[in-house]
């Protein structure tokens, strides 16, 4: 490995440097990752990258995606959604696909091949457009939340092409291929059976007992291992290691350590899919480009158009006002980098060639990069289109509103527990988290929704959305831990308050300086509550003991700690 390394540190550098570039020009970091690959390719001029095991390395990026997709979408989910955007998201991967298979094998496509270009035109980019929706203030409009959940479920119902990609590399007689893909669906279902049996016996007592240790590194280490276990499974089934990695998801996205989960395996997801996007690009020629720029200029046409129609006519069906359906086919348009993963897939599996590969890649990237602009200006196509209608009562298919925001609070404690209590008994919505799995296990008996979690971890922060909390409550008993989690919040969504608990006055202190909005010390806190007790009992008027105790804290507690200064001289 050691003849690589400076090959690696050459990757990495020129990763780092694009990658930079790209989030400061607010592009997708995968389409950076793109270009890395197709510089460091053999087509190209400069230094190829060419270290053996790069490949299989890479390929554990469309595993921890699909794991953390899987997360995302658990079976009670799944169930629960069948009848609304699941049904909307699968009815556009499927029509998308076989109307496209139909053009392209009328046109002369092989079969296989003509189906593996449906399954690819049919993705769009979920990081695309958000991150546009997100710029452009559009992610709570109606067109925005239909198209951005769309997205996200077709990254679940993509999953069986996971299956059926690489069955059709293995026969070309209509009989055969039935079979071989009846015996391809007859695994899936094994292994998902086998992956359920295993995370209801096995997953919870697993991670139960990881949790109670404390340690974030066996944490994280039981997840990779649950991960790539059932990865191996599926494997040595016959199917995709992806397809493993998403069951494995499915599983734990059940559990109360759904989050935990997801901020642990996130660093390794970013970094392996990374360099899945370099391999891809690696695959990328530019001198390959002439001979097929008319059927890559028709790709990327069929992949815009198809889509906007295909979606805006769905919704329409489903009662959705014609101009929201546009501007909703117009986000959707985009191609998708799960597209190129399965373009990937089907070249490995041999479905088909280097040709055909890169008219699929280059139309894809041609989609990303003008689907990029229809979603820029989805409003100004969609006026001219179509008279926007005038405001009325949303129809009945329309997605409900942005839920209240809830209110964050790290460590389900004594103090957390009650302030879930208050919160609950007023009808505030919350959520807590803790990493004790005992407290967690209680939390949920007490019927709230208490999840696994260190609050400090910037990782499980930003998995949850916190700059979407109206508030952030720190209960932790450690001082360390709540200074770590102010730090980030400060830094990263200083828009959202912080309340924080603190022992005592130097706490106290420490925690307002680091952004707390309130930081009340709990030992001086008691002593006031007993004096103000004391006060009431010999007749003090309520106002007049307020007074004096909020006189107290006005003061920063100074009569107090003047004491406290006398009493341990």
């Amino acid at each position: 490995m050691m003849e690589h390394l400076a090959q690696i540190l050459l990757l990495l550098s020129l990763a780092i440097a694009v990658v930079v570039i790209f989030q400061r020009l607010h592009i997708p970091t995968s389409l950076g990752y793109l270009l890395v690959g197709i510089i460091l390719g053999p087509y190209t001029l400069g230094p190829t990258l060419s270290v053996p095991e790069f490949d299989s390395i890479a390929e554990f990026g469309v595993v921890f995606l699909l794991f953390t997709i899987g997360l995302n979408f658990s079976l009670p989910q799944i169930h629960a959604l069948r009848h609304q955007v699941l049904g909307l998201g699968t009815g556009q991967v499927v029509l998308t696909t076989l109307i496209i298979a139909l053009v392209l094998w009328l046109g002369g496509f092989p079969g296989s091949a003509a189906f593996v270009f449906g399954a690819v035109f049919a993705q769009s980019s979920t990081t695309i457009i958000a991150s546009l929706l997100k710029e452009q203030a559009e992610e709570n409009t109606r067109h925005g939340r239909l198209g951005l959940a769309m997205s996200v479920f077709q990254d679940v119902t993509a999953v069986p092409f996971l299956v059926i990609i690489p069955v059709l590399a293995s026969t070309v007689d209509i009989g055969l291929l039935a079979g071989a893909l009846g015996w391809a669906l007859a695994k899936a279902i094994l292994a998902l059976v086998l992956v359920i049996l295993a995370g209801r016996l096995l997953l919870r007592p697993l991670f139960h007992l990881v949790a109670e240790r404390g340690s974030l590194e066996i944490f994280t280490l039981a997840v990779l291992m649950v991960a790539l276990l059932a990865a191996w499974t599926t494997n040595h089934l016959g199917l995709s290691l992806a397809f493993g990695g998403f069951l494995a998801g499915m599983m734990l996205g059940e559990t109360e350590f759904r989050h935990q989960v997801e901020s642990s395996v996130r660093p390794f997801r970013d970094v392996l899919l990374g360099m899945f996007f370099v391999g891809i690009g690696m695959r990328f020629d530019p001198a390959a480009i002439p001979p097929i720029w008319l059927w890559v200029v028709l790709g990327a046409l069929l992949i815009l158009v198809s889509k906007i129609l295909i979606v805006a006519a769905l919704l329409h069906r489903t009662r959705v006002d014609p101009y929201v359906g546009l501007r909703t086919g117009l986000l959707l348009s985009v191609g998708g980098e799960f597209g190129l993963a399965l373009t990937a897939i089907a070249q490995d599996s041999g479905v088909i060639d280097m040709r055909l590969g890169q008219i699929a890649i280059t139309s894809v990237l041609l989609a990303m990069i003008a689907g990029a602009i229809l979603i820029r200006f989805n409003k100004n196509i969609a006026s001219w289109l179509i008279r926007k209608p005038e405001a009325k009562q949303l129809p009945s298919t329309e997605l409900p509103d942005v839920p209240e925001k809830q209110v964050v609070i790290g460590g389900y404690g004594r103090v957390g527990h009650t302030i879930a209590v208050l919160l609950h008994e007023t009808g505030i919505p919350f959520v807590a988290f803790d990493c004790d799995p005992k407290r967690v296990a209680q939390g949920r008996s007490d019927g709230y929704a208490v999840s696994f979690g260190d609050i400090s971890d910037p990782e499980l922060l930003s998995a949850i959305h916190v700059e979407r909390a109206s508030l952030v409550v720190i209960t932790v008993d450690c001082p360390g831990t709540a200074l770590r989690t102010l730090s980030y919040l400060r830094a990263s969504c200083p828009q959202v308050p912080v309340i924080a608990r603190a022992r005592d006055l130097e706490s106290s202190t420490r925690l307002l300086e680091a952004g707390a909005a309130h930081a009340y010390p709990e030992t001086i806190e008691a002593s006031l509550r007993l004096g103000a007790a004391a006060l009431e009992m010999l007749q003090v008027s309520s106002s007049s003991i307020d007074d004096v105790i909020q006189g107290v804290r006005d003061w920063g507690y100074k009569p107090v700690q003047e004491e406290e200064g006398e009493e341990k001289k």
